[in-house]
């Protein structure tokens, strides 16, 4: 979580950084009839890294439905972070094709992709669809097709997934994705060989075979056809935590204390709380805002218990002492202190080298003396380890199973220690960068962030859900949904009762919108009150109450803004989804942003039984 904001996974967008010299461009292409073209320039240059984009257009008479853009770099340059494509590299050649949503081009249609490197040198060789960039070959030089998927074969299964493989494709310029067909039904669309279909229902047998595509559109005959029958449904109950987040800096500009979670009515149906944030500093845990978090004057009126705070030597105040009056009030309720999120997790890295240092470090701090009995154990939101985020991270594959080793150690089993992770399930993914199934045997439980898919960092769209539960039709990523996540963790076998299902009570929106369904265009981030492009829910559900549902959840459009949020009835939709998924509960960000009454929360109890 950034303080503000929180992106759950971390999804990059182009920044532009001033310079005081020149912008280097590379040769400009020249616009062939008839062909593919791509011009690349470098929009930002800073001596030893820039940022680029390359910008592909069609300037063919007929649509295609995928691009590939290749070139070289030269020894001591390299590109590391890329939006809006995939990237493979192979010694110094690099090769970008586009993500599933971008790949269609009508004629004379435009799209582009950035990416940032290191390094002062620039491209060399630039191929767009096989033929030069400049336009002197594309699509209209391509009619092979690649040959068909072989071997397709079921290598996982559940009530709601098949998990499927099949071996590679070839083609004479190159295979740039895979769509998977659920009989008639394109289900999903992947640039590996393997891929996870979700949302489908128990013991039902279903049909799937895969074609290959290559940059041109030609599309592969079908592979071997596979049958599989789901797995029985889940036929106990599902858990019962209900976790909720509170923001310390809420107390300030919003004037949310922890006297609201009781007055609510929120703190007789939560189970936990997550006290976010603290930071992160020289591998080590520190105070997130000492201010809020423990020196605050409370008088009567604010307190839970309706006594002012003193200034005794010695004395808690804050909200940590507030907690300490709701536990007393509310026994039940246990209290983590989650630390990172997404403005703090760029300490992570640094921890990772001496987990064992870190955990002592944050067992010193949860257990202090002064405040030791508000917390029942340690939650940790890093964003995201061996993966980018705010910032990005290089600490390998087993940085983050170590730091939660270290930590389960050194708290020990009378403590809980849990983690907030990505929730990018699809291949080559976040989830694939960490051993996040080698770590789940030293967690209680994992609170996967299932929102924040889509939001207005793409400021032009489309527009689309941000916290969708399954796949719908023009879906904008393939695969960015909480049933892909789910069935993603299931299958690297975290049980799933370690599983807790995320819920935003807020909503994502843009402006300069008019179409009312997913998938418009637009102009920007819609206004909010804290922060552009994002709004709680209790003041959308009167401002632009929703007048559509799409994948499991909620969108509204008003005026020129489109929106998409949880409303009481699409959580309850997703509460029957993690009852039948056998998930441990629900958790949701953040406490501050439900009405008065709990409206939110009430839904989430009232789904889960």
């Amino acid at each position: 979580m950034s303080i503000p904001s929180r992106r759950a996974l971390g999804l990059a967008s182009a920044v532009t950084i001033a310079l005081a010299g020149t912008v280097f461009a590379a040769p400009q292409a020249s616009s062939a009839a008839s062909t593919v073209t791509a011009t690349c320039v470098k929009t930002s240059d800073w001596g030893t890294g820039f940022e680029g984009k390359c910008t592909i257009k069609n300037g063919t008479r007929a649509a295609i439905q995928g691009w590939k853009v290749e070139f070289d770099l030269p020894a001591g340059t390299s590109i590391g972070s890329t939006w809006d494509a995939t990237k493979t590299v192979a010694g110094n050649h690099y090769t970008f094709t586009n993500v599933g949503w971008n790949g269609a081009l009508a004629p004379d249609a435009s799209v582009g992709f950035g990416f940032g490197g290191s390094g002062p040198g620039w491209i060399a060789g630039c191929k767009v669809n096989g033929g030069a960039c400049d336009g002197t070959g594309g699509p209209g030089d391509d009619a092979e097709a690649p040959s068909a998927p072989a071997s397709l074969r079921t290598t996982a299964k559940s009530s709601s997934s098949v998990s499927l493989a099949w071996n590679a494709s070839t083609d004479n310029v190159g295979v740039t994705g895979y769509d998977v067909y659920r009989g008639d039904t394109k289900a999903e669309t992947v640039t590996g060989t393997s891929a996870v279909v979700t949302g489908l229902s128990p013991k039902t047998a279903y049909g799937f075979t895969v074609r290959a595509r290559d940059a041109a559109g030609n599309t592969s005959a079908a592979s071997n056809a596979v049958s599989v029958t789901t797995d029985e449904g889940q036929t106990g109950p599902g858990g019962d935590k209900i976790i909720g987040y509170f923001a310390q800096w809420g107390v300030y500009q919003r004037g949310y204390h922890v006297k609201n979670i009781d007055t609510s009515g929120s703190a007789a149906k939560l189970t936990h709380i997550n006290y976010a944030f603290g930071n992160v500093q020289n591998g080590q845990c520190t105070i997130g805002d000492a201010y809020a978090d423990y020196d605050r004057f409370y008088n009567a009126g604010e307190s839970v218990d309706g006594q002012a705070d003193t200034w005794d030597a010695g004395s808690l105040r804050g909200s940590f002492n507030q907690l300490r009056k709701l536990k007393k009030k509310h026994p039940h309720i246990k209290v983590l202190w989650s630390f990172g999120g997404w403005t703090w997790s760029g300490g992570f890295g640094q921890a990772a080298a001496n987990p064992a240092a870190f955990a002592e470090s944050c067992h010193k701090l949860v257990e202090d003396p002064r405040w030791a009995d508000v917390f029942d154990g340690i939650d940790i939101d890093w964003e995201y380890p061996n993966a980018c985020g705010l910032t990005c991270d290089s600490s390998g594959p087993a940085a983050y199973r170590n730091l939660m080793a270290a930590l389960r150690a050194k708290f020990g089993s009378g403590n809980l220690v849990t983690s907030a992770i990505t929730a990018d399930g699809t291949t080559d993914g976040k989830l694939d960068k960490a051993d996040y199934a080698g770590a789940a045997q030293y967690v209680d439980w994992y609170l996967p962030m299932t929102y924040d898919y889509f939001g207005a960092w793409d400021a032009d769209g489309p527009t689309a859900p941000h916290s969708p539960l399954g796949s719908y039709s023009g879906i904008p990523i393939p695969g960015f949904h909480s049933e892909q996540t789910i069935a993603k963790l299931k299958s690297m076998n975290v049980p799933a009762n370690k599983l807790l299902l995320g819920i935003g009570f807020y909503g994502r929106g843009w402006k300069g919108v008019t179409q009312k369904e997913p998938g418009g265009t637009a102009t920007g981030a819609a206004p909010g009150t804290y922060e552009a492009g994002i709004e709680d829910y209790k003041v959308l559900k009167g401002r632009c109450p929703s007048n559509g549902t799409v994948a499991g959840t909620a969108y509204a459009h008003c005026g020129d803004q489109w929106w998409s949020y949880d409303t009481p009835s699409t959580i309850g939709g997703k509460m029957t989804y993690a009852r039948n998924q056998g998930l441990g509960g629900s958790f949701f960000w953040e406490l501050s942003g439900d009405t008065t009454g709990g409206e939110l929360i009430s839904a989430i109890k009232n789904g889960l039984g």
